[in-house]
């Protein structure tokens, strides 16, 4: 053989212009996508570093403190009427009213102490005793020493001469300008209770106690309301230092200096009863004081010990009656002196004998501040109805503070811990943002959202991890490749049906038919797997010939036909097994036998629909990686004398086993993160029940729902931001995972 000549071989010359323009036009191009490919990728780690950092933006001031800021110090407003019994102001924080000892009331600037108004006492008597009904209703009893009493209610009218708003202040009688007789004793404890449908008024003396009920009925002809009055002597108790009439007028609380608690039955008012006793306060301490929270559901009750303790009704199960029961309490290290109620949130302000203010919410138990704010001498704080001020009287005047408290509602207990809500008979995990009412108490806990997230991915994975994981096996290996390109995209679509569709379709029809085919439901579940099972014995049974009709990897078309009949039989025959096996009605079955609640739209519904939903998902991934298994580790193990199943168990699976785990975490965290399925198809009640017949209410269909209607701002709008970055950090959680494992079974089956 010869060696090729030069002219055979001519030498080729890689340094032409037009080769070099071809290399610098590659190399820019090489470098124009590594740069978008960082930058891309850089930018979706920088946009999900800002959405994290903007929902702890918002949901960082939850767990601020609040806090007090002097605004304006001055001597007592008309002094010379005396030292105040009780101190308020109006909506705006304008104008403060004080009631003075000698019956006065006198109102007052609030920026620089000037009087305003004085209400003299009219009656020529002193005043022996004086009680509030409330602060938000502004309802004022005196009591004097000829056992009568006057109703006074202070108010503010508010007009804008010229533009400017003025707030001017006045007195009203509800009851009339002359004094209401109640008992024939000097009253030294007085508690006055108001409704639509009547008055009570309770005064105790030195030696006798009475109790008056003014019943309100209005004439039908003259629309006058015409008052019944009802008068009754009360058991005496000695040395009582509060009383206290429940909000519905059915029972009166007489607490001594002790703290021994006596309550007695109103509703039979021709027989008052003694109806339950305890003792209220730390053993050595005496009541400082006996009032209502906001809404007279809760008796907040404090000591000289420095306690405040909570109280409301329970109810009883051996007896089947309500009595105050001791929810929770709080500890200041010094004795109090004062403590005043907020007008609309569940909070209170504490006040010790060193002049020390401390604030709290009831429902978190939540210290939101703790400051010296005056001396020895203090004696009385009220709160302004916003809760953003705070009077304070002591031996140098009068004091107003404005206070910062956003979120006193929230700590970790009230969103993660039970909490013993007011009229529950027991701690609870409980969600309620939003009530009729303004007495409503927040309850805040994220515990049934979070469990209502994981049982419906529970349910929609129990669905369709087998049935995708099962379908992609068969459809990659064991399928024909004609079949296979027709299945497999026709599964893939699913994935692009918008699921405010499938939300609704199991929402306003899945949900009844299953409801009404409880029977065939169920029965589906058993007889199709062993109806296909027994056919597939049957089909392996039959002459080869027959079975060679069918191309090899073309058998799932045969069972279709069988699917459609064995769900047809499961229908046609659901009458007949409701009707000889649970009495003709298997939800009446559920309920009353089994003791199981059902509801329509249930978790068994979201498992159907979300897994439908998730299916496509898991199957396309799972496919992909079983089907990219190399060919050479299939065919040398069925060369080596495997069977197809052991090559898929002990080959297949092993290799594509981190491409199906990601499947499976990917499919996770859609299903935890749907939303309108879940929406449409449960009742959205935020229950903590792992019932499969009950449903629930997630963080991402909570957030759908109450996110436009909350206040921006406001505690509920950032708790709800809250429930996002829940389910931010639960995402990124189960990525982590799936990442780790991933990597973990890429490197253990990499060398196969």
């Amino acid at each position: 053989m010869t060696k090729p000549t030069d002219h055979q071989m001519p030498e080729l010359d890689f340094n032409t212009p037009a080769l070099k323009r071809h290399r610098k036009l590659r190399a820019l191009k090489d470098k124009a996508a590594g740069m978008g490919i960082a930058i891309g990728g850089s930018s979706v780690i920088l946009a999900v570093l800002l959405i994290c950092f903007y929902l702890l933006y918002e949901v960082a001031p939850l767990f601020s403190g609040a806090s007090i800021d002097p605004k304006a110090s001055y001597s007592l407003p008309a002094q010379s009427e005396g030292e105040s019994l009780y101190l308020t102001t109006e909506e705006q924080s304008e104008i403060g009213m004080r009631v003075a000892s000698n019956g006065s009331i006198v109102f007052f600037s609030i920026a620089d102490g000037s009087v305003i108004d004085t209400v003299e006492n009219a009656r020529a008597q002193a005043v022996t005793s004086f009680a509030v009904e409330s602060d938000t209703s502004r309802l004022l009893a005196f009591g004097y020493a000829d056992g009568k009493v006057v109703i006074k209610k202070h108010g503010y009218r508010i007009s804008y001469p010229d533009g400017t708003r003025l707030i001017t202040p006045f007195v009203e009688y509800p009851y009339g300008e002359e004094a209401i007789d109640v008992a024939n004793f000097s009253i030294e404890k007085l508690a006055v209770r108001d409704s639509e449908d009547g008055l009570t008024i309770a005064a105790s003396g030195a030696t006798q106690s009475a109790i008056l009920q003014v019943t309100k009925d209005v004439n039908f002809i003259t629309e006058e309301v015409e008052l019944t009055e009802q008068r009754e002597p009360l058991p005496f108790i000695a040395d009582i230092k509060s009383l206290l009439i429940s909000g519905n007028q059915r029972s009166l609380y007489v607490a001594t200096h002790s703290g021994d608690f006596s309550e007695f039955d109103l509703r039979d008012f021709d027989n008052i009863s003694l109806k339950d006793s305890a003792s209220l306060v730390a053993e050595n301490a005496e009541l400082v004081s006996m009032n209502y929270l906001v809404g007279q559901t809760s008796v907040m009750v404090a000591d000289s010990s420095g306690r405040v303790s909570q109280w409301f009704n329970v109810r009883d199960d051996e007896t089947n009656e309500e009595k105050l029961h001791f929810i929770r309490d709080v500890q200041q290290p010094n004795a109090l002196v004062d403590v005043a109620m907020e007008q609309r949130r569940k909070g209170f302000a504490t006040l010790d004998d060193n002049g020390v203010v401390a604030i709290y919410n009831a429902t978190s138990t939540r210290k939101v501040i703790d400051e010296q704010l005056s001396d020895e001498t203090a004696r009385l704080i009220s709160f302004s109805p916003r809760a953003n001020g705070l009077l304070l009287e002591d031996s140098k005047g009068m004091h107003f503070y404005y206070v910062d408290n956003e979120h006193p509602e929230v700590s970790w207990s009230s969103l993660w811990g039970q909490v013993w809500y007011e009229s529950y008979p027991e701690p609870t995990y409980t969600w309620q943002s939003s009530a009729a009412n303004n007495d409503f108490e927040p309850k805040y806990s994220l515990m049934p959202l979070a469990f209502g997230t994981l049982k419906a991915a529970f349910y929609a994975m129990l669905m369709a991890v087998p049935l995708a994981i099962c379908g992609a096996i068969y459809t990659a290996y064991f399928m024909a490749p004609a079949l296979r390109r027709k299945i497999k995209p026709v599964i893939e679509l699913m994935e692009a049906l918008p699921t405010v569709i499938l939300g609704f379709l199991a929402g306003l029809f899945f949900a009844p038919f299953l409801e009404e085919n409880l029977a065939a439901t169920f029965s589906i579940l058993v007889v199709l797997p062993v109806g296909i099972l027994l056919f597939a014995y049957l089909w392996s049974r039959l002459p080869t010939k027959l079975r060679w009709l069918v191309p090899e990897g073309w058998q799932p078309l045969v069972l279709i036909p069988v699917i459609i009949f064995l769900a047809w039989f499961c229908l046609a025959m659901s009458p007949v097994i409701e009707l000889n096996f649970f009495g003709g009605n298997i939800r009446g079955w559920i309920t009353h036998d089994l003791g199981i609640t059902f509801d329509q739209r249930n978790a068994l519904v979201v498992g159907f629909a979300m897994g439908f939903a998730v299916i496509p998902t898991i199957f396309s991934i799972t496919e992909d990686a079983i089907f990219s298994v190399p060919k050479a580790l299939t065919q040398g193990s069925l060369a080596l004398g495997a069977t197809y199943w052991q090559t898929m168990t002990r080959v297949v699976l092993p290799t594509a086993s981190p491409g199906i785990f990601s499947a499976v975490m990917i499919g996770m965290g859609r299903a935890v993160g749907e939303t309108m399925i879940v929406l449409m198809a449960t009742g959205n009640t935020p229950i903590m029940d792992f019932n499969i017949f009950e449903g629930m209410r997630t963080l991402a269909a909570n957030l759908a729902v109450e996110v436009p209607e909350s206040e921006v701002g406001s505690s509920h709008y950032r708790i709800l931001f809250l429930a996002a970055f829940v389910l931010f950090i639960f995402t990124f959680i189960v990525n982590t995972i799936a990442e780790t494992v991933r990597q973990h079974l890429r490197k253990k089956y990499g060398s196969l």
